[in-house]
């Protein structure tokens, strides 16, 4: 039992958001039917104000709010947003918030084994019979992690935001990758609505893009997307704002605003997740760190168990992941830090630095190592 203000949080999620069906009646399964394919309910809706929007076909952007979205996000933004009818925050509810291909899968892995421990406790290294069983039926090891930890943009775009929402346990995990400023004042202003943000050197998060979007996109130059990103053009761009919003929310909203960086967490993991935990109000107990239980958590979320997985091979199709260019194994390419030296010059690489130490100056956040 945890607690967030003066009323008790009954711990009964997180559960993977694909296991909830919402059927016609608004009731609840166990199942998937999260995408129904085709036309998505809110591109209709919203039509007129997506067709206005400057845009950036080859890329399929959107510049909306003066931001540089993935023109498929735009529609459930616009939903999430709307005033009455949007998303409707609860008491313990958790925002896991990136940047894209910075660290997202990873940091959904680990919040939601951290989060969904007592209910689902990580296999230990040493495995007997009932671990065994716990093994084959953790969440994290039968499904993809963005299967288990929902895209509120891309839940919203199709329709079925608030109903799937709706239909999970508290506390609730979810993700987005929209800025701060993007974000409706229910979530942003809400004492008891808490965002995990987590950010990563830019150069190796625009390596990591490019390779990511070549499966969809297989001929487009990595100059091109350079160029991009350098001018604020590319996918959640401008990059620095995503990052300074986040950043400054974390300063003055420390208690409801952590701020994590890919590079730490890669160095030391175990305290990552501490402090996960402490922040979500589920502190591992002295009883838990004598188990090893941190330890097991991170070793269930490590990236080579993950990408060896058989749910997360290249040739397997998460239930969400269905209609997009990108399989399972897409999420897991190398993991690590410095892979952009094998595609930047050092004058690219200093040029990028420049622009986004300028945009960062006075914030007390820099990437110069």
């Amino acid at each position: 039992m945890g607690s967030t203000g003066d009323q008790p949080i009954v711990m009964a999620g997180p559960v993977p958001f694909v296991d909830v069906v919402v059927d016609n009646a608004g009731g609840a399964a166990v199942a998937n039917k999260a995408d129904p394919g085709g036309v998505l309910p809110q591109e209709e809706e919203y039509e007129s104000i997506v067709s206005s929007l400057p845009s950036n076909p080859k890329l399929q952007l959107l510049c909306y709010q003066g931001k540089w979205l993935l023109e498929s996000w735009v529609p459930g933004i616009i939903a999430i947003q709307r005033p009455g009818g949007g998303f409707a925050p609860r008491r313990g509810d958790v925002v896991l918030a990136s940047l894209p291909k910075c660290g997202t899968t990873w940091l959904k892995a680990l919040a939601f084994a951290t989060m969904a421990r007592r209910a689902h406790p990580p296999p230990p290294p040493a495995a007997g019979d009932d671990d065994e069983r716990r093994q084959r039926h953790h969440p994290l090891l039968r499904l993809n992690p963005h299967d288990c930890v929902p895209s509120m943009e891309k839940l919203f775009a199709a329709g079925l935001g608030s109903k799937i929402m709706d239909a999970l346990p508290s506390p609730r995990l979810m993700a987005t990758h929209v800025h701060h400023s993007l974000l409706p004042a229910s979530i942003t202003d809400n004492p008891h609505c808490k965002i995990i943000y987590i950010c990563r050197d830019p150069k190796d998060m625009i390596v990591s893009l490019w390779h990511f979007v070549r499966r969809r996109l297989p001929e487009i130059p990595f100059l091109e997307l350079f160029e991009s990103a350098c001018e604020g053009r590319c996918l959640s761009s401008p990059i620095w704002d995503h990052i300074l919003g986040y950043w400054n929310a974390s300063k003055t909203r420390p208690e409801t605003v952590l701020f994590l960086r890919y590079e730490e967490l890669l160095h030391d993991p175990a305290d990552s997740v501490r402090k996960l935990a402490r922040f979500v109000g589920q502190p591992f107990s002295p009883e838990e760190e004598e188990a090893g239980v941190v330890e097991d958590i991170v070793r269930l979320c490590s990236f080579e168990r993950m990408k060896n997985l058989e749910v997360n091979r290249a040739a397997g199709l998460s239930p969400v992941l269905q209609q997009n260019a990108y399989t399972n194994g897409s999420f897991f390419r190398k993991g690590g830090t410095g892979d952009w030296a094998n595609h930047m010059t050092p004058e690219m690489a200093e040029r990028l630095d420049a622009i986004v130490e300028e945009k960062l100056r006075g914030s007390g956040l820099s990437f110069r190592s």
